[in-house]
């Protein structure tokens, strides 16, 4: 018998958390981790679990892999929680491409469906930007506001625009390369500890994604979403939603607008959340979500020892 805990919130991560090897420490001692990469393979007609374990890395890390590789590590990861443990969270929510691992796992989309998405996603997205046009960077150690407002500043009929909020003082910035390289040099010249480029071709979550978007709305019409069983966070509006078109044009509008992070957690925080996990490979949510809200408890599950930590520390 589940028994769901609405102090509780799980959060999925997206790309950037990716690594060569990645869940072959889970897979070793749970069957369950490659049977659920298997479903991915068959879904997409290749295997992506050599992906995941033999690379190279540049494969693993291009777009339209990276994506269903990260759904799947999540879900795998999952399942695994809800094995061992009838605690539930009553919040999700995932970090932009995490997005969709949470409605999966939330019952919200199917496995397949979620694996298809993701992969259409990416390729859409590298379509819309060839690699070398666009960019993505890291600003640290400046004021949201403060990127915002340089950004403007800097575009000169380009665009660059802040992308996501992941932290205090950590925003994401990302356009057309050039104008990301005069924002980081704005940036710097203002007092950021750090600017830097981040290995991604795609400039996610700015203007120039837009096209993309429209093609993904067409797709996202052909997937059933049903309602979620967790109070789903979405990105784009920092709000859950439990009509399916509005959640389609969640989605859509999450392709081309912020990753809202810091408002999503200190809003579920807000909502009594007291213990926040991390479902998926790395720790880079907790490590955000540790500065984001420093009252609450962060866990990560990404191993068999955080698994086996999370389950001790969890369970009824």
């Amino acid at each position: 018998m589940t028994k769901q805990h609405y102090n509780l919130a799980f959060v999925f991560p997206g790309q950037g958390s990716q690594s060569l090897g990645m869940m072959s420490d889970l897979a070793a001692s749970h069957a369950e981790v490659k049977h659920t990469f298997e479903r991915a393979s068959d879904a997409l007609g290749k295997d992506l679990w050599a992906i995941v374990t033999d690379g190279p890395l540049d494969v693993l890390n291009e777009t339209h892999n990276t994506q269903p590789a990260m759904l799947a590590a999540g879900v795998a990861t999952w399942e695994l929680w809800c094995k061992y443990s009838t605690v539930r969270p009553g919040w999700m929510a995932g970090h932009s491409l995490g997005e969709y691992t949470a409605l999966v796992c939330s019952g919200a989309l199917s496995f397949e469906d979620g694996i298809k998405l993701v992969a259409i996603r990416g390729q859409l997205m590298q379509e819309a930007v060839p690699v070398g046009v666009g960019a993505m960077a890291a600003i640290l150690g400046l004021e949201d506001h403060q990127v915002v407002n340089l950004c403007a500043e800097v575009a000169e009929n380009e665009v660059v625009s802040a992308v996501n909020f992941n932290a205090p003082g950590q925003v994401v910035i990302a356009g057309n390369a050039a104008a990301v390289h005069r924002a980081m040099n704005a940036a710097k010249a203002a007092g950021a500890k750090r600017a830097l480029l981040l290995p991604i071709s795609v400039p996610s979550h700015c203007a120039l994604m837009q096209a993309a978007a429209e093609k993904l709305a067409g797709y996202l019409q052909s997937v059933t979403i049903d309602m979620p069983q967790a109070t789903l966070i979405h990105n784009v509006d920092v709000a859950s939603h439990n009509a399916p078109e509005v959640i389609r044009n969640a989605l859509k509008e999450q392709l081309y607008k912020p990753v809202r992070w810091v408002d999503t957690i200190r809003f579920m925080r807000d909502q009594g959340v007291s213990h926040f996990v991390e479902c998926g490979p790395g720790k880079v949510l907790a490590g955000l979500n540790k500065r984001i809200a420093k009252e609450t408890e962060h866990f990560s599950i990404y191993d068999s020892v955080s698994l086996t930590n999370v389950l001790e520390q969890l369970n009824d």
